[in-house]
């Protein structure tokens, strides 16, 4: 919702998406067919008012943030403008700048926007088990990647 926002405000000129690994590969060991998120991310966009033209996902697949960090780099190192907004979760915002900062093209420009709907409050983030497990999951990947990334991903 929020990419497509700023789409339509003009900030962006195409709503970029990623794609993770999972459940796609393991669903397709087993023979079962499965639409990834990414699908359904698109069609939001589409509802939304984003043209299809103006959707693109990025390939390869990504496994977490890191990943998702470098596809980025690699898609905008084919681009003239080098910049980029990333929408995440208000949760995930310092993370994803730190993973920025440390893992983009020196040449690329990134801005981290957190999801307008997103309903997590800073404020009171104990007073859930979800909000609290989202801040523990995001302090734990702080200290991976203040660490240079020792910890590889689950796989």
């Amino acid at each position: 919702m929020e990419a497509a926002k700023l789409y339509r405000q003009g900030y962006a000129p195409e709503v970029w998406l990623t794609h993770s690994a999972e459940p796609g590969q393991s669903l397709k060991a087993m023979g079962l067919a499965y639409e990834g998120e990414e699908v359904y991310s698109a069609r939001v966009l589409i509802h939304e008012g984003v043209p299809a033209e103006a959707i693109r996902v990025l390939e390869p697949p990504i496994v977490n943030t890191a990943d998702e960090v470098g596809v980025l780099g690699a898609a905008l190192a084919h681009e003239q403008d080098r910049s980029v907004i990333l929408v995440t979760s208000k949760t995930h915002t310092r993370r994803v700048r730190l993973l920025w900062r440390k893992l983009a093209p020196p040449d690329c420009r990134g801005m981290v926007r957190a999801a307008g709907e997103d309903r997590f409050d800073p404020r009171h983030w104990w007073r859930s088990s979800g909000d609290a497990l989202e801040v523990v999951r995001e302090i734990l990947g702080l200290l991976n990647a203040w660490a240079g990334l020792p910890l590889a991903p689950a796989r």
